[in-house]
């Protein structure tokens, strides 16, 4: 459906059909056809939609739309539109409200949902308490299939999920899993104890979120249950939540890996003062850093009034350096990320790494010498530069293996040892090596 067809059934109120059509519309793309209208429409539009229509697309919407329909809605509506979000979300959008409108959403919202979600608020942001849902089926384990298939549509409708059904006794411990397909091929009679899985994977409250998917992506499951300290399941977490915090993780690591500031916000719904804030100090950081290079190029003025074509070379040392080490962190942060490498793996990480580094050097030492040879027939030139690169690669490689494994060790996001970072590091080191060995072999 295009814009153009919703203003025209709005402008003409043929709000039936407006109504028809929009209902054959994935609730996922109302968002993006609502932002094209103006205030009014956008009231008119959220208003035609059926309930469960609406309360979906809300799901859907940014924060700031979020957060101009609720100040345009009626009491009413805005219940409606909450009963029809799952728990986690409604905590979501709390969170994401500034106060005022914050007050508005608990008005409608009823005593038992109030205490629900003032408890999911008390857990820690970025665990799994803070991202999973409370609505799930629970079953007993003395039922039969038919009891149990009961239970499934008497609270079904209210769950996130049904797929997986999680099996508790009196005091609410999960004993067990049994997914919705061995309910529904089974007899009627059997009993619930005999279907279950008892091997179950389940996390902490406070688990950090980040882990919480890495046992999505190992066990390909669709919801993992949530348990406090007693075992006790307190919620679910489910596909789409561990998704959205995949998408979140990984901006936050290309903001940091680019050397930016990260923000929870749309790159164009940030103002352009805030972008620039979220840049400038740590460009300031790598200006004063880079400033260390300046210095070390001073102090070998001497090498470049006796040898001015050694200024040449310096460019293609330092890109190459900042390259090669650029690589090695990338590999090594992204191995982090996954759990291919962990700490206790540095030394063989580090091995592997300054294995790769002799080869690429060797061969980029080598391209040099016979580019050198041909272009300046300066034998001891090409050997100053190939020494040089070989040394440079060496120390790039190593250092984009080490650091992020550094900042690992010591609880930080190894992503901000990314390239900006170790392209300054690695430049320092590569004119240091580069004019030691130019001075020791051409005796300056």
């Amino acid at each position: 459906m295009e814009i153009e067809d919703i203003k025209n059934l709005l402008e003409t109120k043929k709000f039936n059909v407006l109504r028809k059509e929009l209902d054959g519309v994935n609730a996922v793309d109302i968002p993006a056809l609502l932002e094209d209208l103006d205030k009014e429409s956008v009231i008119k539009v959220f208003r035609i939609l059926s309930k469960e229509k609406a309360g979906e697309a809300f799901s859907y919407m940014e924060p700031y739309m979020k957060e101009k329909l609720i100040q345009d809605l009626t009491d009413t509506e805005l219940k409606n539109v909450i009963d029809e979000l799952f728990m986690d979300d409604t905590v979501d959008l709390i969170e994401e409200m500034p106060a005022n409108v914050v007050k508005k959403i608990l008005k409608v919202v009823n005593a038992k949902d109030r205490k629900i979600i003032n408890e999911l608020l008390k857990y820690p942001e970025y665990s799994a308490g803070s991202i999973m849902t409370t609505e799930f089926v629970d079953l007993e384990e003395t039922m039969t299939v038919e009891q149990a298939l009961q239970r499934i549509r008497d609270i079904g409708i209210d769950s996130e999920t049904i797929y997986n059904c999680y099996v508790l006794d009196k005091n609410r411990i999960l004993i067990g899993i049994v997914n919705i397909k061995e309910i529904l091929i089974s007899k009627k009679e059997k009993l619930i104890k005999d279907l279950m899985a008892t091997n179950i994977i389940s996390v902490n409250t406070m688990e950090d979120q980040e882990e919480v998917t890495k046992l999505f992506d190992k066990y390909d499951y669709f919801a993992l249950p949530v348990v406090d300290t007693e075992n006790r399941l307190v919620g679910i977490v489910t596909m789409d939540d561990a998704i959205n915090v995949i998408q979140d993780e990984i901006s936050e690591d290309f903001e940091k890996m680019a050397a930016i500031t990260p923000t929870e916000d749309g790159y164009f719904k940030t103002s352009v003062f805030r972008h620039a804030g979220n840049r400038i100090i740590w460009l300031l950081v790598l200006m004063l850093s880079a400033a260390i290079t300046g210095e070390i190029i001073t102090h070998y003025e001497e090498a470049f009034a006796a040898i001015p074509l050694l200024v040449a070379f310096i460019p293609m040392i330092m890109g190459t350096g900042g390259n090669c080490g650029s690589q090695s962190s990338t590999l090594i942060i992204r191995g982090l990320a996954t759990d291919e490498i962990e700490l206790k793996d540095i030394f063989k990480a580090l091995w592997k790494e300054v294995r790769v580094s002799l080869i690429v050097g060797a061969v980029l030492a080598v391209v040099n010498g016979i580019r050198i040879m041909i272009q300046y027939q300066d034998l001891q030139l090409a050997i100053v530069i190939g020494l040089t690169l070989m040394a440079t690669v060496t120390v790039a490689k190593a250092l984009g293996c080490l650091l992020p494994l550094l900042a690992k060790r010591l609880n930080l996001d190894p992503a901000i040892m990314a390239a900006p970072l170790i392209t300054t590091l690695v430049d320092i080191f590569s004119i240091l090596i580069y004019f030691q060995i130019a001075t020791t072999i051409m005796g300056i």
